[in-house]
């Protein structure tokens, strides 16, 4: 299974801001994600970064004149508009959204913008005083309102030398709105999917904690994988190391007490709960107050059992628990899905090399409530979850 933006038609446009570079690296990372990348720049845009930049980073035509003769699309000002599977301007400048708020078609990207059904996805890129200028945001409220996806800006330092709203989103962050854009209509749409992410920190004292090895990298990639196909994401997460997926509603813990209460309270609302996270079994009994001193040769906590998030958490919704073991894989997730009452478990061998904690693969075992058993090839984790969802949409009850 590929990405969310392999073999999509995707059409780039750049505008004349002094973030043109960065167009460069997102047209670079999305035709490494598989997406067929046609650009159109405005004439403010090559002042900035030339059309061959983005030829050869695309290996396609760039358009910069609607009426050139030359061009592949030069007889249908359309047809662009007519392929796309999502439209992406970026960096999009004040001059530019004024114009798609009105309606206006004076040039090949908004007269690819007017034309087109596909999706647009709109990053602002601009000094901070333009930003926060009433007709600027007066016009980023018109194009909410048609739907149309505002990712950003960002806040820091500007190419004036101030300090304030108007960065254009960094790559990473552009790809998520990109992804959402596709994917906002998808199967999942109307959904909402509760998702438990990293290991749980117990403290022993205000230095020291319990915790274990999970990275939330398995998490991480469920929450982004139901985003991209239409749900409402909440995203329970006790990592510390990863950037917060885009358009996903990041709920940080530090404890399993915290992170049961949250799963709790947003699980009320929701269709779907995955408890990717691994959470700690046991707590010290009492943590505590003061640094604890090295001063004796042995040190004995007692512990305390945690709440089992699984077993507490009661409702309608589609429950999934993962299995992270390192002996008797399957009989061990078989008695978890009888013992927590669970409509699936992800069971992955943490000895595998390729699917232990930390890696970007996971090889597993879906192990149903009927307590039959899917075994997965190695895939990336991404593709896991979308194997998972799979599963999660067959089940739900309505």
């Amino acid at each position: 299974m590929a990405g969310p933006l392999s073999e999509k038609r995707i059409v780039l446009g750049v505008t004349g801001s002094i973030a043109c570079y960065k167009a460069l690296d997102l047209a670079s990372k999305l035709v490494q994600a598989g997406a067929l990348v046609d650009t159109i720049m405005s004439y403010g845009a090559t002042q900035f970064v030339t059309p061959l930049a983005f030829r050869s980073v695309t290996h396609r035509s760039v358009v910069t004149d609607a009426y050139d003769p030359n061009s592949e699309y030069s007889n249908e000002h359309v047809v662009l508009a007519q392929l796309a599977d999502v439209i992406v301007i970026a960096p999009a400048t004040v001059n530019c959204i004024a114009k798609i708020a009105l309606g206006l078609a004076d040039d090949p990207l908004t007269t690819t913008v007017v034309a087109t059904k596909a999706p647009l996805v709109v990053a602002p890129a601009m000094d901070g005083s333009m930003y926060d200028n009433p007709a600027t945001q007066e016009n980023l409220a018109k194009l909410r309102s048609r739907g149309v996806i505002i990712a950003g800006p960002g806040s820091g330092r500007l190419a004036s030398g101030l300090v304030g709203m108007g960065r254009l989103l960094e790559t990473p962050e552009l790809l998520g709105y990109i992804a959402y854009g596709m994917g906002r209509n998808g199967d999942l749409a109307g959904r909402t999917v509760v998702v438990s992410a990293g290991g749980t920190m117990e403290p022993i004292d205000p230095v020291r904690v319990i915790t274990n090895h999970s990275s939330g990298k398995m998490g991480y990639a469920l929450a982004e994988a139901a985003r991209d196909r239409g749900a409402n994401v909440v995203l329970v997460s006790a990592s510390k190391g990863l950037p917060n997926p885009p358009l996903v509603d990041v709920v940080p813990v530090d404890t399993a007490q915290e992170m049961c209460d949250a799963v709790l309270k947003y699980v009320k609302k929701a269709d779907a709960l995955i408890m990717a996270a691994a959470v700690a079994d046991y707590r010290p009994a009492e943590t505590a107050p003061q640094k604890i001193k090295k001063n004796e040769d042995e040190l004995n906590i007692p512990l305390a059992k945690t709440a089992d998030i699984l077993q507490a958490a009661k409702g309608s919704f589609v429950k999934v628990g993962f299995a992270a073991e390192s002996q008797n894989l399957v009989e061990n997730a078989k008695s978890k899905v009888v013992s927590k009452g669970l409509d699936l478990i992800v069971a992955n061998d943490i000895t595998d090399a390729e699917s232990g904690f930390g890696t970007d693969t996971n090889r597993v075992s879906l192990v149903g409530r009927d307590l039959t058993v899917e075994e997965l090839p190695l895939l990336t984790k991404y593709d896991v979850s979308n194997r998972v969802l799979d599963r999660v949409l067959g089940l739900f009850r309505d």
